[in-house]
């Protein structure tokens, strides 16, 4: 993880936020590769939700509109929601070290003798971390002297209990409440009448919609809503690069149907997101799919699964990419509720009037694009660059590279022309400075996949040489089939 972290600022995938001011924990800017990367999966998943919809089970497409939503609504809408009184995590302080931690993301070391002090650590502590520290705190004690417990202990254990960046027990507060919405304050005044939230979630702007959806356009149940938007949580222990940051975009869809379709419509976009992620190239093989228990479920929810990554900081275990959530009727009949207006659907054909059920594919953007980067990262020591990015050419920032052989004059205009006759169609680098070789491997960590080298026999027979990323195979193919070459490649 920390080779892909390197790359990506390297190369510009990905740097801190406020970089030059020693960042900003949990904020991240998009350089010039990566806001390509993350476009192309956005606009793709835009393209097979709302643009060409799938083709439904009764073989006919299904129909999908688009909203853009604020950022900041009517705080009321958040208390309708539940964010406002629920949306809270356990925290823990520590006095000494100043940081706060989740609770249920400290793991605590209990001495099975009863004998010395209780040992936290943060929940992802590697194992050779753990015996360092144990070593030095633990006198003699091992891993298997102890028990861990994830659960709530009580204040004697707490006093007892070193913290995961101290040497001393005590200074762990017993975990009280913190609401994760970072709030802010619209007018001139700042007061808690005038109080306003950036939204944890972008599925809200949907729901608030959906009268207006419904009465402006033709939209019909069973039918869906999507939106793409940035959303914000003041996460306390941001971690495992973009995975879990504070600020972070969603691809959200809310599936708007009849109570008694729900296991259908469930199955179905189960199916339909397996294969949109196979699509962009991440292999069935790396995902998991957890049919979340009952007792962990959202209380909105009724049934969830977890589409999981095989991320590299939870291998050989899977983090969450994607949730699939039936949310029932829940938020149209609070939002009802809470505003006063009326979010029943009427059926003409039918006559008749309900409230529809909601199934919800969420995504999240940003873990996409983390996905993309670490199924792409590819070590190959037998190439200069010691490693190259699979990513699938509909995704990779720059689908190709126009090299000249070398700067000189027969060269450079051949790959110019190229160049513009390419540009208008595909992401395509023009790179003339430095050997070949340094040329290929640049190109070969950026994830390009295919480079079209221009030399003295293109001169004479109007052919180039393409060098295929993953194999570094080449093949000579005349300067007019390029562009019928990367729409068949790109296509696949």
């Amino acid at each position: 993880m920390k080779d892909i972290v390197s790359l990506c600022k390297r190369r510009g995938f990905i740097f801190p936020a406020s970089d030059i001011y020693g960042g900003l924990n949990g904020f991240w800017d998009y350089g010039p590769l990566g806001v390509e990367l993350k476009n192309n999966l956005r606009d793709r998943w835009w393209k097979d939700m709302v643009l060409c919809p799938p083709i439904g089970p009764d073989g006919n497409p299904i129909d999908i509109l688009g909203v853009d939503s604020s950022i900041i609504q009517n705080p009321k809408c958040w208390e309708a929601s539940g964010h406002v009184g629920g949306f809270n995590d356990p925290m823990v302080d520590c006095k000494e070290s100043k940081k706060r931690y989740r609770a249920d993301h400290i793991k605590v070391f209990i001495p099975k003798d009863g004998e010395g002090v209780n040992i936290a650590f943060d929940k992802d502590a590697e194992e050779d971390v753990i015996a360092s520290r144990l070593k030095k705190l633990a006198k003699g004690k091992s891993a298997e002297d102890y028990d861990v417990t994830f659960e709530k202990i009580d204040a004697d254990q707490m006093a007892n209990t070193v913290g995961p960046d101290v040497k001393k027990p005590g200074s762990l507060t017993e975990p009280r409440q913190f609401n994760m919405m970072f709030h802010t304050y619209v007018g001139a005044t700042a007061g808690d009448d005038n109080k306003a939230y950036l939204r944890p979630e972008t599925c809200a702007g949907i729901f608030l919609n959906f009268k207006n959806v419904v009465d402006s356009s033709r939209a019909r149940v069973p039918f869906g809503i999507a939106q793409v938007g940035k959303a914000f949580r003041n996460e306390v222990t941001p971690r495992n690069f973009v995975f879990r940051s504070r600020e972070f975009e969603q691809m959200e869809l809310e599936w708007f149907c009849e109570e008694d379709e729900v296991p259908m419509w469930f199955d179905f976009w189960v199916d339909e997101r397996t294969k949109f992620w196979e699509s962009v190239g991440i292999p069935k093989s790396e995902l998991h799919f957890l049919d979340v228990e009952k007792d962990e479920l959202a209380h909105y929810s009724s049934r969830t699964i977890d589409v999981e990554y095989r991320f590299p900081f939870s291998a050989p275990e899977f983090d969450e990419l994607e949730g699939i959530a039936h949310r029932g009727c829940f938020d149209l009949t609070q939002h009802q509720e809470f505003s006063g207006t009326k979010l029943e659907y009427f059926d003409q054909p039918t006559n008749k009037r309900f409230m529809p059920h909601v199934i919800e594919p969420s995504t999240g953007l940003t873990r996409g694009v983390l996905a993309l980067l670490c199924q792409a990262y590819t070590v190959d020591e037998s190439r200069p660059s010691g490693v190259y990015m699979d990513f699938h050419p509909s995704m990779a920032p720059k689908k190709a590279a126009i090299l000249p052989l070398t700067a000189k004059d027969e060269h450079v205009p051949i790959a110019q022309r190229l160049y513009l006759s390419l540009r208008d169609e595909f992401a395509v680098d023009l790179d003339i400075k430095q050997n070949i070789g340094k040329r290929y491997a640049r190109q070969d960590e950026i994830g390009t996949p295919f480079c079209f080298t221009i030399d003295n026999d293109t001169i004479s027979d109007e052919t180039v040489t393409v060098r295929h990323r993953n194999t570094m195979k080449q093949e000579r193919i005349p300067l007019d089939n390029i562009k019928p070459f990367l729409r068949a490649e790109i296509g696949k």
